[in-house]
């Protein structure tokens, strides 16, 4: 369904488990968005429509969020392999094998950065904005809110039968200025009933803590061999607001990669591309026109 916020035509990738949404917008280079939780491609719609008349700009709906297919546990198991598996399954479709540009947001930068460990040598340029690629930074306590949701019991119980994570994130996560009743209404849409809102839940329950939980071991991997991306050119653009993603997770990407462009916004939230959304446009397209891709491919 297409409306004046969301005016893409959208495509479906039959996948295990389910149909997953996606858009595949413009010709290029392709950039590829990869959205968190409790979002969808929604999240990037003014970053689609500003770069797709010179890009290829794909953004997929992670199975159970936006339009994709919300199937249940015994049909698809949530984790964070089986979103890396789809992310790639879905490139593949779309012949998309170099020149990728990873534009990442939230738990999106897990998935694609994941991803990306598998594929380096299709990876040419980073856009990071509030989002991780290795485990909690030392100091950083993992919040009580995801705490009490992880767990499961009462805080499931909150997630799926109020929408509380989607509702309270669509509130808290914007400092700049309150999200307009439309654009509230097209982020929570997809999560409309108890059933569709086990994504929500789910992504929060695989965010691991110690060895044993299940996608340990590969944020582990993910941290290990960032350093293979050193050479790339990356943007990072970052709302300091952020209770979860906090100024910690940004000082340890600086760390990690102190060659990037960084850019603060020191009002703005979680949710950056809808506090911060022209400027960081406007950003973005500079990063990718300072950094144009060779013939032969990498930088």
């Amino acid at each position: 369904m297409v409306s004046d916020l969301y005016p893409f035509q959208g495509r479906y990738l039959d996948l295990p488990g389910g149909r997953l949404h996606y858009l595949d917008e413009g010709k290029g280079d392709p950039l590829v968005m990869l959205h968190g939780n409790p979002t969808w491609s929604f999240y990037f719609r003014n970053l689609i429509l500003a770069l797709r008349d010179g890009y290829r700009v794909i953004a997929p709906d992670h199975m159970g969020c936006g339009r994709s297919d919300k199937p249940d546990d015994a049909r698809y198991e949530y984790t964070l392999r089986r979103r890396v598996d789809d992310v790639e399954a879905l490139l593949e479709h779309l012949g998309v094998r170099s020149r990728v540009t990873l534009i990442l947001h939230d738990w999106g930068g897990m998935i694609g950065m994941a991803w990306a460990q598998r594929h380096p040598e299709r990876v040419a340029r980073l856009v990071i904005t509030n989002t991780a690629a290795f485990h909690l930074p030392r100091g950083k306590a993992f919040p009580w809110a995801l705490r009490l949701a992880r767990a499961g019991g009462l805080g499931e119980w909150l997630v799926r039968r109020f929408n509380l994570f989607a509702t309270t994130a669509a509130r808290v996560c914007v400092k700049r200025k309150p999200l307009s009743d439309e654009v509230r209404r097209m982020l929570l849409s997809p999560y409309d009933s108890y059933a569709n809102r086990i994504a929500t839940i789910r992504f929060v329950q695989d965010i691991p803590l110690a060895p044993g939980d299940k996608a340990y071991e590969i944020v582990s991997a993910v941290e290990r061999n960032l350093t293979r991306f050193a050479d790339r050119p990356m943007l990072v653009c970052w709302g300091e607001r952020d209770f979860v993603f906090s100024v910690a997770f940004l000082e340890e990407w600086i760390r990690r990669f102190p060659h990037a462009e960084v850019h603060r916004f020191g009002d703005c939230g979680h949710y950056v591309l809808e506090d911060a959304g022209e400027e960081i446009t406007g950003l973005v397209r500079r990063f990718l026109e300072a950094h144009p891709l060779p013939a032969e491919g990498r930088p």
